[in-house]
């Protein structure tokens, strides 16, 4: 189920879509209303429309049961290959059919270029209130304004289950002692000091293949992956510069260590039962933990101090972190 927060951002975004659409498309289906059901003069005036409406990609028109009565309108002409085409079993017509006079369709992928798209549809009526048929605008999403502000994460636990089959065989396993098991202590004094003093901003730990993935903030947007023969030397600091730590991380820079530590706790907590992988970032100040059932837990970092061991423990046949 889509949280609270991501469709409060869908919503919004939609709403100002809403707005701009609306009144656009009655203007342009009252003048078709004029001509209808003229084919040439009702693609004369889509052509018109498509200059009315700068983000849209085709315009075209259905009868009563959302059979197509012109072709697609498009900036570079008519698609006269749609005429004729039976709409009335896609999805974005369904709300329209049902009687509503203006609909703005959820996103789709479009049969044509297989990119996310939208579908405005306007109610097309007689003078006397008579239904004669359907507006339909279609938009490609990657072509529209940038209205939407950036979506923030909301910064709550948050279980995943994991792969069925693992979660079947989970009392069949036992932990293996990995490299990494063999050195936690040394490096995870490492990943400390790469966080708090060379800019290394989201880590990763992969305690059972014994490799770390990292993220520093002079390059952020590449990451570096680092084997147990790396991340057990502490000369693995010289190949980072040094960064003063971000005043606007969420994580204060004392809190790290104590993490890292949980982490550790956590992988030698239980022979069966245990952590596979660990990971942080500083800025969103969100913790993930996934385990040897391949269930995984986000939550803010101090709720992870404050609970550590004692949120996992449940029952043995199904225990919490699964």
């Amino acid at each position: 189920m889509m949280n609270p927060q991501l469709n409060e951002s869908i919503e919004r975004q939609r709403k100002i879509l809403k707005g701009w659409l609306s009144s656009s498309l009655s203007i342009l289906a009252e003048d078709c209303m004029q001509v209808w059901p003229q084919r040439e003069a009702l693609e004369a005036r889509l052509l018109q429309g498509m200059s009315e409406l700068p983000y849209c990609k085709y315009l075209y028109l259905l009868d009563p049961k959302a059979k197509q009565i012109t072709s697609n309108i498009y900036r570079g002409g008519l698609m006269e290959r749609q005429f004729g085409r039976d709409r009335s079993h896609r999805p974005y017509i369904a709300e329209a059919l049902a009687g509503s006079d203006f609909s703005l369709s959820d996103a789709y992928i479009s049969q044509n270029v297989k990119r996310p798209s939208l579908t405005a549809v306007q109610v097309v009526r007689g003078e006397q209130g008579a239904l004669l048929g359907y507006l339909g605008a279609d938009f490609d999403m990657r072509e529209l304004p940038a209205t939407q502000a950036l979506y923030s994460q909301p910064g709550q636990w948050m279980q995943l289950k994991g792969d069925p089959a693992i979660r079947g065989g989970l009392f069949h396993q036992q932990r293996v002692e990995s490299l990494m098991d063999q050195q936690i202590e040394t490096v995870l004094h490492i990943i400390n000091e790469l966080i708090t003093i060379h800019g290394v901003f989201h880590a990763e730990l992969h305690f059972s293949s014994s490799r770390a993935t990292i993220w520093e903030m002079s390059d952020r947007f590449r990451f570096r992956l680092h084997g147990i023969d790396e991340l057990g030397r502490p000369d693995l600091c010289l190949a980072y510069p040094r960064v003063d730590y971000p005043a606007d991380a969420e994580i204060p820079a004392e809190a790290v260590h104590s993490i890292l530590n949980g982490f550790r706790d956590l992988r030698f907590m239980d022979e069966t039962i245990y952590l596979r992988s660990g990971r942080l970032n500083i800025f969103n100040g969100m913790i993930g933990l996934t385990f040897s059932c391949d269930g995984t837990h986000y939550m803010p970092w101090q709720e992870f101090l404050d609970k550590k061991l004692d949120f996992l423990t449940g029952a043995a046949t199904e225990p919490k972190v699964c």
